[in-house]
């Protein structure tokens, strides 16, 4: 496969935030998946492929309609990718982990609420806890939109965790203040129940808070 300069920078680029992930602690294996929207379409991490093996060329392109190459195997996460996007024009980026805390809170069926101001990176007052169904499942993919309505990233209970942004550098940015967030109100779990912070405070933190974080591609 020959691909284009920019092309070939853009999937380098899911390939170098994967390896990320698994560095940074916050996904274990291949059990994450990132997009990238990309033309008509998007950009996803393939099925079953170690990061550290993984190629540009075995980066999976898919049509909004969900087409893509048979001779390619996408994430089998790549309903609620395509969907997201879809339902998403500002959103740029999809990444899709298994982060120790807050996979813990999701397996409780937990969403975070605003335990700390940081919570505004996700675009509102709590962290969403979407129903669990089945992974690849159209019915997952559901669940996710609806938790990500208002939001930037959202808990899929049983499962893990989704964080969204207008970019890649941005949608991992959020993943890791979600998984610090999850971190802190698990601790605080082990305390007692920690004191809130009101929607008023947090819709003054939101109108503070725009722009924070990287503006990277």
């Amino acid at each position: 496969m020959m691909l284009a300069a920019n092309d070939r920078e853009r999937r380098q680029s899911i390939i170098d935030a994967c390896l990320r992930m698994n560095a940074l602690g916050i996904n274990q294996g291949t059990s994450g998946n990132i997009s990238l929207r990309h033309e008509a379409g998007m950009l996803i991490t393939p099925t079953s492929v170690p990061y550290e093996t993984m190629q540009p060329e075995q980066i999976v392109y898919m049509g909004l309609d969900g087409s893509f190459d048979p001779a390619q195997r996408p994430s089998s996460e790549w309903r609620f990718h395509l969907d997201i996007l879809k339902a998403r024009p500002e959103v740029n980026a999809v990444v899709h982990a298994h982060p120790p805390y807050s996979t813990i809170l999701a397996i409780m069926g937990l969403e975070i609420p605003p335990i700390h101001y940081m919570i505004a990176v996700a675009g509102g007052d709590t962290i969403r806890c979407a129903p669990y169904a089945t992974f690849g499942t159209q019915e997952l993919s559901q669940y996710a939109v609806r938790a990500l309505e208002g939001r930037l990233a959202c808990l899929l209970e049983h499962h893990g965790m989704i964080a969204i942004g207008p970019s890649l550098s941005k949608a991992m940015w959020i993943a890791v203040e979600v998984e610090t967030l999850a971190r802190q109100y698990h601790g605080c779990l082990q305390i007692g129940k920690p004191r809130l912070l009101s929607k008023k405070e947090i819709k003054n933190v939101l109108g503070r808070i725009a722009g924070y974080g990287p503006a990277g591609k």
